[in-house]
């Protein structure tokens, strides 16, 4: 699902898409894994799968080299899933490796996560997550 420019950002800033996650969307840096982690929420709920695919680890159990593929299964889990809010729990903040405890409110019900990032060439990106 596309999500309107002018829409509330899914991330829960209380601010407009085109002013918040879209910017990362776009091509500007995270400035820190909790931005990442907030802006990869939102990715999801616009169906931005080429973000979520250009933020993972190399590292992470899901990364795939066929990245038309991933895209296209990232794609269909974002329109098959509604995202109906993000609840961040905890941020510890790291120079090279952070982690985000949060919870992702979908229709289907709600994932709980502790997510890890790490940073790459100042670049965060999300290593893997441990669901509790």
């Amino acid at each position: 699902m596309r999500l309107s420019p002018n829409a509330a950002c899914p991330c829960g800033s209380g601010k407009k898409y085109k002013k918040c996650c879209r910017l990362y969307h776009q091509g500007a840096l995270a400035p820190d894994a909790l931005t990442l982690m907030k802006s990869r929420y939102s990715a999801y709920a616009a169906g931005e799968s080429g973000y979520i695919v250009k933020t993972t680890h190399p590292d992470n159990p899901d990364f795939s080299s066929d990245t038309k593929a991933w895209k296209v299964s990232i794609d269909a889990f974002c329109k098959a899933e509604r995202f109906t809010g993000l609840e961040i729990l905890s941020f510890e903040a790291g120079e090279e490796e952070a982690f985000v405890t949060f919870i992702a409110r979908l229709g289907s019900g709600e994932l709980r996560e502790k997510s890890r990032f790490r940073k790459v060439d100042g670049k965060w990106l999300y290593l893997d997550g441990t669901f509790f």
